[in-house]
């Protein structure tokens, strides 16, 4: 077998040659852009190895911390990525991937991220972004429009206004939770007499100021961890962000919500934001957004409501409904990246006034100047890539009756999981879904009877060994690689509010049908067979209770 001695050199010849000639379409790279362009599944499902490797195995591969003193050839280096980075990818486009928010993207955003990077737009100013930033800020404005409905001179007047923003285009709805809560608390430590506001003056002599003992948020105990990192960015700590409890469908209960208040207010803490959930993380549920909005305007809160699971919802007639009262809220979360079906790293934040977002206001004289539009004078992070051109894209190609058909389909496929999980016998249905996502979980027919029967010691014991027969069919199932769905842990008024984990799933790619729901429910039922601890503690305690029943009913 011939060696090949071929050496790679860093030359100013060969660097010159990365910067500008393209790899021949013979080559690898070659031929994996012309087999991306033609089928990305296909390639996808080629590449991503079926069973999962062994993380510690995967780390053997990524072990050395030296950069290295000579070059790789490029098609040698893409046979790496290939070979150790790809095959062991997560195949999150397969429509049998239904545990994250991730989905199938359309073909079209691969030729235009290509567009997107080879143009390297900065959009933190207009020097370095251009056409992309009046871009950003229509898309902007056009999410503007579907949440609040303005006039067409409102957006004549605000949407390219250089003093002013409607939103923030972020990586995600961290930073869009983050850039809310922040304008929030600016605004309610603004500027006053000879205050010059909490953004200039800092945390302590703000309250020094206003004379509050501590400042708080609340969100449900369903809210998403982000909103902690919020609190803890902005320097109110973590124990400020206070969770309200729930109702039996996972919203927020609105008298504990009153009462929670009172009690801030009695000790002297100013809850300066109240957040509103639309679409929950864990099992999709919408909070009474109307209600959430009289009782901040009650309390002078600025009312942020976290869509970035439901806003896109919005697009679509039928369903529009579920999230009433989010025309009040005075910011808004969606992320493009969820169900705008555009790649990772693309979030917003969305402002009612477009005046709000001057509380946080930055300026340099080298880059972001008073009076320019550069959107970097209004963002958290600095240098931004031009993403909103990828959103811009697909909703002019999708259009929003296509985003109607893509979330009417994806609810509606939701409704029909939930039937054939309550249809089954050995399945129990946790959450009834309200958007795409739902929470059940195995639970053998005859167990399902015998926790009506048990003892509360018995009901413990079985909930417990469900809890640990849930986590080992999930594990399971991702490491067999057919199909994926994700847990979580829920406390379900039905278990008593137990911690419960239970299997979550999001249907929200339109290639997952109807056989693929039904075959993810014979593998759980099967790889349940397989468990040596968990399922026969669960049939020994579930014979004894229905044993000792069938005895005294004797």
């Amino acid at each position: 077998m011939a060696v090949d001695n071929r050496k790679a050199d860093a030359t100013e010849e060969s660097l010159h040659r990365i910067f500008t000639v393209p790899e021949a379409p013979d080559s690898t790279l070659g031929r994996i852009e012309k087999e991306i362009s033609e089928n990305l599944n296909a390639f996808l499902q080629t590449h991503i190895a079926a069973t999962e490797k062994p993380l510690v195995d995967i780390e053997k591969d990524f072990s050395s911390a030296d950069i290295p003193e000579t070059p790789s050839f490029v098609s040698d280096h893409t046979h790496f990525l290939l070979d150790k980075l790809v095959a062991q990818s997560v195949h999150t486009s397969a429509p049998s991937f239904i545990g994250h928010m991730t989905s199938a993207l359309p073909y079209f955003l691969m030729p235009l991220s290509k567009i997107m990077i080879g143009l390297n737009q900065n959009l933190v100013k207009i020097e370095t972004s251009k056409a992309f930033t009046p871009l950003e800020r229509q898309v902007l404005g056009m999410l503007h429009n579907l949440i609040y409905h303005e006039s067409d001179d409102f957006y004549q007047q605000w949407m390219h206004s250089a003093n002013h923003s409607l939103g923030a285009f972020c990586s995600g709805g961290t930073i869009a939770n983050i850039t809310a809560l922040w304008v929030a608390r600016n605004h309610a430590l603004r500027p006053d007499g000879e205050f010059r506001g909490v953004a200039q003056e800092g945390l302590f002599k703000a309250m020094k100021h206003y004379g509050y003992d501590d400042l708080a948020v609340l969100v449900s105990e369903r809210g998403h961890y982000s909103l902690k990192k919020a609190a803890d960015v902005l320097g109110i700590g973590r124990d400020s962000l206070i969770a309200v409890k729930t109702d039996d469908h996972n919203r927020i209960d609105l008298q504990a919500l009153e009462q929670t208040l009172a009690e801030l207010k009695a000790k002297n803490i100013k809850p300066f934001a109240i957040v509103g959930v639309a679409g929950t993380t864990e099992t999709g549920n919408i909070d009474p957004l109307d209600q959430l909005a009289d009782i901040a305007q009650a309390h002078d809160c600025h009312f942020h409501i976290d869509a970035a699971w439901g806003g896109a919802t919005l697009m679509s007639h039928k369903y529009r409904p579920l999230l009433k009262g989010i025309e009040r809220a005075d910011s808004v979360t969606i992320d493009a990246h969820k169900q705008l079906y555009v790649p990772m790293g693309a979030g917003m934040v969305i402002f009612k006034n477009p005046a709000l977002m001057t509380a946080i206001e930055h300026h340099a004289e080298y880059i972001l100047r008073k009076g320019s539009k550069d959107l970097g004078s209004h963002t958290l992070e600095g240098s931004r890539s031009g993403m909103a051109m990828l959103l811009f894209a697909s909703m002019n190609i999708i259009s929003r009756p296509g985003y109607e058909m893509l979330i009417n389909n994806s609810i509606d496929k939701a409704k029909h999981f939930a039937a054939l999980i309550k249809a089954h016998p050995d399945f129990e249905l946790i959450s009834e879904p309200e958007l795409c996502l739902l929470t059940y979980r195995y639970v053998p027919a005859d167990t399902q009877r015998a926790l009506t029967l048990a003892t509360a010691e018995e009901k413990e014991s079985l909930l417990n060994a469900l809890n640990d027969l849930t986590k080992f069919i999930q594990k399971r199932q991702r490491e067999s690689g057919k199909s994926f769905v994700s847990r979580t842990r829920l406390n379900p008024v039905k278990w008593d509010r137990k911690i419960t984990t239970v299997f979550r799933v999001v249907l929200a790619n339109p290639l997952t049908t109807e056989t693929i729901l039904e075959d993810v429910l014979s593998e759980q039922r099967a790889l349940a067979k397989l468990s040596s601890i968990s399922l026969p503690t669960i049939q020994s305690l579930t014979d004894t209770i229905l044993k000792r029943e069938q005895i005294s009913l004797s």
